[in-house]
């Protein structure tokens, strides 16, 4: 009976709200004071009144305090944060580490790093067209770095015309501010335009003179450190990167052509190639030379590993450093100071002291470490998020938390952003080159305990597929082994996913993939197939394993369930569309685009957009204008318990809408997408109770929320709640605690 009262107040209060905003634009109540006056007074006494009775409608719901966290990043906060991923690395005598890479979400393509804190960013790398690349090198007076600057239809102000892309080395000062010369280009006249076909691959300095590989060309262009004038340069097949040794020469990874392998090959100044080369290496990233004259090469191969040449006659390997397989020996995926993986840098300082950045596969996130000559850890910088969110593992409490392809451990008692640890790296390149994660951009994930055993399900930002790992610590350590997939169909005649991945994947329609084999690789007896309606409004896994899918179809059965039909013998769950349910829509919603499923209590909730609040236009993305719960679901009940508004913005400036919803046994929780304010309503009520911003040890701010799960709530034994928001700016998880 409260309920059903609140319910009715609270809807008479948006209509009462609606009706004086319809009366207060005519002219005349807009001049009347005294009107105005009056309706103030009236409109304050029944919002108290209405207020009142909400207050005693929820009591027994207590205020919720909480504060917030972060995960993911060795910085919560500022501008100076380690950046999403860095593909080149120079480091200075000094032990200055400078990096670049070609995209950054806010911005800091390109940062400096000393003693493990980021003390500046190379400026004006991000927008306007422009962004970073995969090169670097500095000397005492100047970095430089390559880049790339876009057309913006001012070529008076010195852009490209349409249609061309400038490829350049720009040049700041050692602050980090650009550094123009004379007929420099660009609106600052700091870059240097050295093609338009292809990206600069590699960057090296030598007392005055600038080396600059030219990969379209297959030339070696040398510059003037100050004049930037060229001065010279030669051939070079599939220039890459290149370190100077103690007599000048040069180091050059050559890429492969065709049928011929990688190489490493040596030339002088001059241009003329001698007669030293190594061969014997699989993926070298990154090339250095150390304090002691010895050559640096990053083996991004199974080896995982810098290897250590001896370069003063024929290259002759002395050593290597770190373990020998990388985060794949001992137990796989197992996060160690030595274990490296997807080398991108290699570095040493005046002192011996070695730098290396591991960025994970597919670009999984920076890992800089500085180790002293023995090998010792002496400090880390972690930026591991990019477009991603976290989950916890129910069966632990909260105490393990895992993203798209990391594992972290919490410790709830440690300060803000000192609670999490990276525990383990759960994707293995090498034994399984299939895993769908190398392949695809998947964004958020979904923990669940599945007959006890532990699973990720993972999605991305256009619920275009559905990827599920399982665990088998015995064989594949910390590792998540790829287990099935659930795609959409796109409606047309032809393959879902294009090009040469996955192999062997039904011609037509959406498919179902399961690891029959176990060994990770899509196999072509392994496809289930069928044919659906193409706009998928957003993926849900309940917690006995059961898989649910929201169409954005009104025909009135926009829901489809695939039952869990058990777990095969390789350890990987079963559905099918042969049990595919399909389930009837309630008639309040006419664009579905959220479910969650609760089968302990038999409650679904529904967000979407309905006939009473329609969509304007597609607004394709957002978690729609209501959310809705419905009781004793399974039972045939389509009449919610309570339905509620949630921010959006209906005048289609799409200045305020909701991104994503998550419920956790008491609450539920959304998200706003601009804003990214966190909304709590009451579970049993609908009624708003708190609204959650970014406190101060995050800087009190965020960057947008692009994805449809871009938050996660979990309520620990203990009653405390965890909300886990997207914050893809500053490459981190916003954590949020809340008590009750």
């Amino acid at each position: 009976m409260t309920n059903k009262l609140l319910t009715q107040l609270v809807k008479l209060r948006h209509q009462f709200n609606q009706h004086i905003k319809k009366l207060s634009k005519t002219r005349y109540l807009q001049r009347s004071k005294t009107f105005n006056f009056l309706l103030s007074l009236t409109v304050g006494i029944i919002v108290t009144t209405l207020g009142i009775t909400t207050d005693w409608a929820t009591t027994g719901t207590s205020t919720l305090t909480y504060k917030t966290s972060w995960i993911g990043n060795t910085f919560g906060s500022g501008n100076l944060r380690v950046q999403n991923n860095i593909e080149a690395m120079y480091v200075a005598p000094d032990g200055t580490v400078y990096t670049n890479s070609h995209w950054d979400e806010a911005g800091m393509e390109a940062g400096i790093y000393k003693d493990g804190k980021v003390i500046g960013a190379l400026g004006d790398t991000h927008g306007w067209s422009r962004g970073g690349g995969k090169a670097v090198t500095a000397n005492s007076k100047y970095v430089y770095i390559g880049m790339t600057q876009g057309s913006r239809g001012k070529t008076n102000e010195d852009y490209p015309p349409e249609g061309t892309t400038w490829h350049s080395v720009r040049r700041y000062d050692l602050s980090g501010k650009p550094a123009p010369f004379p007929n420099g280009r660009g609106w600052d006249k700091s870059m240097l335009i050295t093609s338009t076909k292809s990206e600069v691959t590699g960057l090296a300095t030598v007392e005055s003179e600038l080396y600059v590989s030219d990969f379209a060309a297959n030339r070696i262009r040398i510059y003037d450190t100050d004049t930037m004038k060229e001065l010279r340069n030669f051939t070079v097949a599939n220039p890459g990167a290149i370190a100077v040794d103690p007599q000048k020469n040069l180091w050059i990874i050559q890429s492969k052509n065709g049928s011929n392998p990688v190489n490493i090959i040596h030339y002088s100044q001059s241009g003329k190639q001698l007669s030293q080369q190594i061969a014997d290496i699989v993926e070298p990233t990154a090339i250095a030379i150390d304090h002691q004259g010895k050559l640096l090469v990053a083996e991004n191969g199974p080896r995982q590993q810098m290897l250590i040449y001896d370069i003063k006659d024929q290259p002759v390997q002395v050593g290597s450093f770190g373990c020998k397989g990388g985060i794949y020996v001992g137990v796989p995926g197992e996060v160690r100071d030595l274990k490296l993986y997807g080398l991108t840098g290699v570095g040493t300082d005046a002192s011996g002291n070695i730098y290396i950045n591991s960025d994970g596969f597919n670009k999984s996130g920076t890992d800089l470490r500085k180790f002293s000559p023995s090998g010792k850890l002496l400090w880390r910088s972690l930026g591991l998020i990019f477009v991603d969110n976290a989950d916890a593992d129910p069966k632990t409490d909260g105490i393990d938390l895992f993203t798209k392809q990391e594992h972290y451990l919490m410790d709830y008692s440690k300060p803000a952003g000192k609670q999490w640890t990276y525990k383990g790296y759960t994707l293995n390149a090498f034994k399984y080159p299939q895993d769908p994660r190398l392949h695809t951009s998947p964004d958020a994930t979904f923990v669940r305990r599945i007959q006890g055993k532990p699973f990720l399900f993972l999605t991305d930002m256009y619920s275009s597929f559905l990827q599920i790992y399982r665990f088998n610590p015995a064989t594949d350590g910390q590792v998540a082994i790829p287990a099935g997939m659930f795609v959409g169909s796109n409606g047309a005649d032809k393959k879902f996913l294009t090009g040469n991945w996955p192999p062997h994947q039904p011609e037509k329609g959406e498919w179902i993939w399961r690891d029959r084999n176990g060994n990770g690789t899509f196999e072509k007896n392994e496809y289930d197939r069928s044919k659906d309606y193409p706009y998928l409004g957003g993926w849900w896994v309940d917690s006995k394993g059961d898989v649910w899918k929201a169409l954005r179809t009104q025909d009135g059965t926009a829901i489809r369930h695939y039952p869990l039909q058990g777990i095969d013998p390789k350890g990987n769950p079963i559905y099918s569309y042969s049990s595919m349910e399909k389930q009837t829509t309630p008639s309040i919603f006419n664009d579905l685009r959220r479910l969650e499923y609760f089968p302990q209590t038999d409650t679904m909730y529904l967000s979407g957009f309905t006939v009473d609040h329609p969509a304007f236009g597609d607004d394709t993305g957002v978690a729609g204008s209501e959310i809705a719960r419905f009781d004793n679901w399974s039972q045939g009940n389509r009449t919610p318990r309570w339905r509620i508004m949630i921010p959006y913005d209906s005048t289609g400036k799409r200045e305020v809408s909701t991104a994503a919803i998550s419920v956790a046994k008491d609450y539920v929780f959304a998200v706003t997408v601009k804003t990214a304010e966190v909304y709590v309503y009451n579970a049993k009520t609908g009624v708003q109770v708190q609204q959650l911003k970014p406190g101060p040890e995050v800087g009190s701010e965020s960057g947008w929320i692009d994805i449809p799960y871009g938050i996660r709530a979990f309520r620990r034994s203990n009653g405390e709640y965890l909300v886990f928001v997207e914050e893809n700016w500053k490459g981190k998880v916003i954590m949020y605690r809340l008590a009750e």
